[in-house]
């Protein structure tokens, strides 16, 4: 089943379209706290996440079981038992990667390199190991040691689910699309399945081929049998769906992944962003608080901070923005690389200066459309918008179709003059997803007609 076939008013517009790119999707789930599951499934580096991953891509023996934390505490007793078995360990390091993505617990992070570590002291260049460094690097957002260790897995065995899906991941979150297709079309000739084809619908998504994309997740919801991958991948199609304005089916895939599992959390999500856009404010605010409640991470954070901007509660939303320097704090002791998450929540609910550090090293680290936006951004709200238009072009280069993207580089144009441009760019984002922020919408169209009056 090859998928192939088959001053000060700027900033404020600005602070209003950011409630999509930190947390959209499952997209950014994963990527604020796994890189969106790196470990385990198809990344999506934006505010926007999905990066759900496909469970039976990480470890199917450990997450198959329905309990995650009994599964690692048996893991755990039997390797006090058995502390030479290296493969367990490997396995526990893995599980804790999981773990800090489904639980928002990056603390997991130096649990999972240590039992790593112990696996390759025991059996060195070991498989097993060697792909759950892959998948902790990655996790880390260290795409070039994901990269890495996946190439030294697949030495070892050409055929390894979760390195050839790793791999994926790497030079797609390094910029390397070009890359990222063919190793795509090797790992769907090697291993096609749901963690394969979900990483090929994305690599196709970032071209603007959305026609392919979705075509190859229906393709893959209809193989799916195990609730975690028909949640994972119904997701996936509803943030597709999102993405694309269609809001009615967004909300039927949510649907179908709740009802596989009614917890998963990139659902959870998705349905309340889904209800914001369609005008169902009250059930949107209530999704997300039981969301945050559980999982307090950046995406989710900050779109609830917008709605409660919306509703004019300034204090519960500075709340909700405060505890993202909380989480940035809490991810940077645990090893994880959280410039892009920085600069995504600093350039419109913080310090504008350190939101462009964190821009500019990113981009000096990776050359992503996501990264190209969220340097572009953070140089306008610093007012360096001939700066910024390059990397706002740049963004949106690949034919990649994410109205916040669009957005940005229309308002980018207006301030340095480009009115046309800024008149088609904001129309196109308007057009494409008119509640890709109830905020930041509204501005855009209010922009739009002030541009119009003036032609």
């Amino acid at each position: 089943m090859a998928p192939g076939t088959n001053d000060d008013e700027t900033a404020t517009a600005g602070r209003r379209a950011h409630a999509v790119r930190l947390g959209g999707s499952a997209v950014l789930l994963a990527i604020a706290l796994t890189a969106g599951s790196i470990a385990v499934g198809a990344l999506r580096d934006e505010g926007g996440t999905s990066v759900a991953a496909a469970p039976s891509a990480v470890s199917p023996a450990i997450l198959s079981s329905g309990d995650l934390d009994a599964s690692v505490s048996s893991l755990q007793a039997h390797l006090r038992s058995q502390p030479r078995d290296f493969g367990g360990w490997a396995t526990l390091g893995l599980a804790y990667v999981e773990q800090a993505r489904t639980q928002g617990d990056p603390s997991r992070y130096p649990r999972a390199e240590q039992a790593l570590k112990r696996s390759l002291d025991i059996r060195p260049g070991n498989e097993q190991a060697l792909a759950g460094r892959a998948a902790l690097a990655a996790a880390r957002h260290d795409f070039d040691g994901a990269l890495t260790y996946a190439d030294r897995t697949l030495e070892q065995n050409p055929y390894d689910e979760r390195a050839l899906s790793l791999r994926i991941d790497a030079l797609v979150e390094l910029g390397r699309y070009a890359d990222a297709a063919k190793a795509a079309d090797t790992a769907d000739s090697r291993r096609p399945g749901i963690p394969v084809f979900t990483r090929y619908a994305y690599v196709h998504e970032l071209r603007g081929d959305v026609t392919t994309a979705e075509r190859v997740l229906k393709q893959a919801l209809r193989s799916a049998s195990t609730p975690g991958d028909i949640a994972y991948v119904a997701s996936q199609l509803g943030q597709l769906a999102w993405n694309q304005g269609e809001y009615t089916d967004a909300l039927t895939y949510y649907a179908r992944a709740l009802a596989a599992d009614d917890a998963y959390l990139p659902a959870l999500e998705g349905r309340a962003r889904a209800q914001a856009a369609s005008g169902d404010e009250k059930a949107a605010v209530r999704g997300l608080e039981d969301v945050v409640a559980r999982f307090p991470l950046p995406g989710p954070l900050v779109a609830l901070g917008e709605l409660y901007d919306q509703r004019g509660d300034r204090a519960k939303a500075e709340d909700q923005y405060a505890l993202v320097d909380a989480w940035t704090a809490l991810a940077r002791a645990n090893g994880v690389n959280a410039d892009l998450d920085t600069a995504l929540a600093a350039a419109d609910h913080g310090d504008r200066k350190a939101a462009l550090r964190a821009a500019r090293a990113e981009w000096d680290r990776r050359h992503t459309v996501h990264t190209a936006d969220a340097l572009a951004w953070a140089l306008h709200v610093n007012g360096q918008d001939d700066e910024a238009l390059p990397y706002a072009r740049r963004a949106t280069a690949t034919g990649y179709r994410n109205a916040a993207f669009l957005y940005h580089r229309g308002v980018i144009e207006r301030a340095t003059g480009h009115d046309k441009d800024a008149r088609t760019h904001l129309a196109a984002a308007l057009e494409l997803n008119p509640g890709f922020s109830s905020l930041g919408a509204a501005e855009a169209r209010e922009a739009l007609k002030d541009l119009e009056a003036a032609a």
